[in-house]
């Protein structure tokens, strides 16, 4: 697949606002220049504080749906300002990548300048009708900006807040596209890549490391799976019933709105009715998705509503290469901390302990 860079049109500023199981992938090493990153010396010191870090719920937040939503709606989320950039797909489509600005001559002596240009870039898969404006993909880019890193949320096609222009969506299992971003991004960074994917984004990944293998090692040098729902089966009969049911409408409300403008751009693409009428992702799946598309860090929470505990892989299921976080509490993509109105850092400083363990800083 081509990785010929194209000039994308002007940056555009956009500010946040309010708004598989064996992976072969770990130990790899790819150096730059201890100089580049002027965070690079306060992530050394904190590797060693945020590697062994266990997450314990705060009292306030009692069971998995508390520790899903509440971070989701309510968590005070950092600032953090994206430029824009749109790629042409190779299959005449578009995707809208969102790369965190760093600040120059910042308000104070603690505020990150941009990083060297062989600074480690991070990059974002996000979930199921997320975006650079998730509360996760917040906290995650402010870190990288902390640590001197650069930044990246890939926005899946339809997630960026404009209509892609093929019949096709994003899916789960939609490995091809991650490869073609990562492989671009490789082609054009001079420094060390490291990725991340937030549940549908980590059953991306997942996916693209075990088909990859280790061709995988010359593209990235760690990477990170959240609240992965690994067993995808088990995830849609959790999300089909009880209170379930409650993410299914939230997620399905948006969907069946970008499958009405996808009608509009191609009548008689699927059966409007059968499409409306859907009441679970299975559903929702078999009329309008299922047609249309043909070293690693896995962190679960155990009370995660999306995925039973039951169905988290175990140490012996998984390569020798991947490192199982499971801890009891946290929700879906939550991992909220300290007493109210709570924190949302936790999950940044897991997931950076982890990363930079596989960047040599030479």
């Amino acid at each position: 697949m081509s990785t010929l860079r194209r000039k994308s049109p002007a940056p555009e500023e956009v500010p946040l606002g309010d708004a598989s199981k064996e992976a072969p992938l770990g130990g790899w090493g790819t150096t730059y220049d201890k100089s580049a990153s002027s965070g690079a010396a306060r992530a050394a010191a904190a590797v060693e504080a945020t590697v062994e870090l266990l997450y314990r719920a705060p009292l306030w937040l009692p069971n998995r749906h508390a520790q899903t939503i509440v971070p989701s709606l309510f968590a005070r989320r950092p600032a953090v300002t994206f430029r824009r950039e749109r790629w042409d797909t190779p299959d005449g489509d578009f995707i809208d990548l969102d790369w965190v600005v760093h600040d120059h001559g910042g308000k104070s002596a603690s505020t990150p300048q941009a990083p060297a240009d062989d600074a480690p870039l991070f990059v974002l898969f996000h979930g199921l009708e997320g975006s650079s404006a998730s509360h996760y993909a917040a906290t995650l880019m402010s870190a990288a900006r902390e640590y001197g890193w650069h930044g990246v949320v890939p926005h899946f096609r339809s997630c960026s807040g404009t209509l892609n222009l093929l019949p096709r969506f994003y899916h789960l299992a939609d490995s091809n596209e991650v490869d073609w971003v990562l492989r671009r991004l490789r082609a054009a960074h001079r420094g060390p890549i490291v990725v991340a994917g937030v549940s549908l984004g980590g059953n991306v990944l997942l996916r693209w490391l075990g088909e990859r293998r280790e061709d995988a090692a010359s593209v990235v040098s760690a990477a990170a799976a959240i609240s992965t729902p690994i067993d995808v089966h088990a995830g849609g009969r959790a999300l089909s019933q009880g209170f379930g049911m409650v993410y299914t409408r939230s997620f399905l409300k948006t969907l069946k709105l970008k499958a009405e403008q996808k009608l509009i751009q191609f009548p008689g693409l699927f059966d409007r009715d059968a499409m409306l009428a859907s009441r679970t992702m299975y559903e929702f799946d078999n009329v309008v998705t299922a047609p249309l598309h043909g070293p690693t860090l896995v962190l679960n929470a155990r009370n995660d509503p999306f995925l039973p505990a039951e169905a988290l892989p175990s140490r012996h299921e998984v390569s020798a290469a991947v490192e199982l976080d499971q801890p009891r509490h946290g929700g879906h993509a939550g991992f909220m901390t300290g007493p109210f109105p709570g924190r949302i850092d936790w999950l940044s400083r897991r997931v950076f302990g982890y990363l930079e363990r596989h960047v040599d800083h030479g």
